[in-house]
């Protein structure tokens, strides 16, 4: 495997047990790789099976069978606690819904991650300053998310997902919860993180959304349909297009 692939993922299949003899089988031997400062959406219908492969990229949930391989290491095999430290150190997750704790401010929400990394609270408060700063939001530091914007909460959501520092950025229909605008000044954001050297993993369903990626991946009854690069003119121009 090349030394800069983060995200190896070779046959993997995931099924439920729906009680009795039924079995429903959402992911049917996936085989992906994603390099480091990648760029990445992938995309799907619903039932598709992109949020079952989400939630195994993000070590939410496991694989039935198959290998799955992070930064080298095989979370495939890994118990739930080792799957916990992936996840806190390792991936910065953007959820739809902010997921952000309504009673405290924009610094506490993004020190959260550190909180359970254990990191001490002075280092603790000048890593979330950082990151806030790095979103644009170093002047809201003390605002709560009633206090704040749909596309500011999202940004206070991105700070906190950065704030470890993680391998990638996995964002689940960042801008569902925002206006046209707003949701076109987040995936600007996103490239701008993405030129600084993140790697980011995008799952929608909305092909606007996807375009701003340079890479996207089609999943379809649990399989990958397509895997193609986007020209890279065109993720540019649907950007300057949406912010016009």
């Amino acid at each position: 495997m090349a030394q800069d692939v983060v995200i190896n993922l070779q046959q993997i299949v995931k099924s439920y047990d729906m009680g009795g003899a039924e079995e429903v089988q959402a992911l049917r031997g996936v085989s992906v790789q994603m390099g480091k400062n990648e760029y990445v959406a992938i995309m799907g219908p619903s039932g598709s099976g992109k949020s079952t492969l989400m939630n195994i990229i993000g070590c939410l949930d496991t694989p039935t069978s198959g290998l799955y391989e992070f930064n080298g290491l095989n979370v495939s095999e890994m118990n739930d606690n080792q799957l916990a430290k992936i996840r806190n150190k390792e991936i910065g997750f953007v959820f739809q819904t902010f997921n952000l704790l309504a009673r405290s401010d924009s610094l506490h929400n993004v020190e959260l991650p550190l909180i359970y990394g254990g990191v001490a609270a002075a280092e603790r408060k000048r890593l979330a300053v950082e990151a806030l700063e790095h979103v644009g939001l170093g002047d809201r530091q003390h605002h709560k998310p009633n206090e704040l914007s749909g596309g500011q909460r999202q940004r206070v959501a991105i700070a906190r997902a950065l704030v470890n520092k993680p391998s990638i950025l996995l964002a689940d229909e960042p801008t569902g919860n925002l206006d046209t605008k707003t949701g076109e000044e987040i995936m600007l954001l996103f490239e701008q993180l993405h030129k600084q050297g993140n790697t980011i993993i995008l799952v929608t369903h909305e092909e606007s959304i996807a375009e701003h990626a340079h890479r996207i991946i089609r999943v379809r009854d649990g399989m990958v349909e397509s895997d193609r690069k986007v020209d890279e003119r065109t993720s540019v121009q649907s950007l300057l297009s949406g912010i016009r």
